[in-house]
């Protein structure tokens, strides 16, 4: 697929207090130290925690690693999302088969797992942390900052 659009980017999981916000504040991260001007947003499924902030086990994390997504607030994926970015990442199959169905019939946007983006990792998903303890939270950064910088090193070419 070719598209001339600027590179967008966003992070999909279920409730969007967890793992699509980490996602989105490791890719920042790396984007921001590479240098690369990209739209980065993150959303769930669900409307379960629209407008809430991501869970403070998240937020620990993300700043454990310098970054503060104190001031995220959830959202839920729309369909404008299929136009607005260019990527669309989900966090496991499941958030994939939804994103998949409520995708319009036509879209430009690039859909897959954020595995996908590191070697050895292909189809596979992110772990949810939320009922887990500290070490989940540290397992997910984990992935999803692998994940971002593998991205970041495809985008830069």
């Amino acid at each position: 697929m070719t598209d001339s659009r600027p590179v967008s980017v966003l992070f999909l999981c279920l409730g969007n207090i967890c793992r699509s916000p980490l996602a989105e504040a490791a890719f920042r991260s790396e984007a921001g130290i590479a240098g690369l001007d990209v739209l980065v947003d993150s959303a769930g499924t669900s409307n379960w925690h629209i407008g809430k902030a991501p869970d403070k086990r998240a937020q620990a994390e993300a700043l454990r690693h310098g970054v503060d997504i104190s001031r995220y607030a959830a959202r839920q994926a729309v369909p404008e999302d299929f136009t607005r970015f260019t990527h669309i990442f989900a966090l496991d199959g499941n958030n994939l088969s939804d994103l998949e169905a409520i995708a319009p019939n036509e879209h430009d946007a690039h859909l897959s797992l954020l595995m996908d983006m590191v070697p050895g990792r292909e189809g596979t998903g992110v772990n949810d942390p939320y009922y887990g303890g500290p070490e989940d939270f540290e397992e997910t950064w984990a992935d999803v900052s692998a994940a971002a910088q593998a991205l970041v090193r495809r985008l830069i070419g």
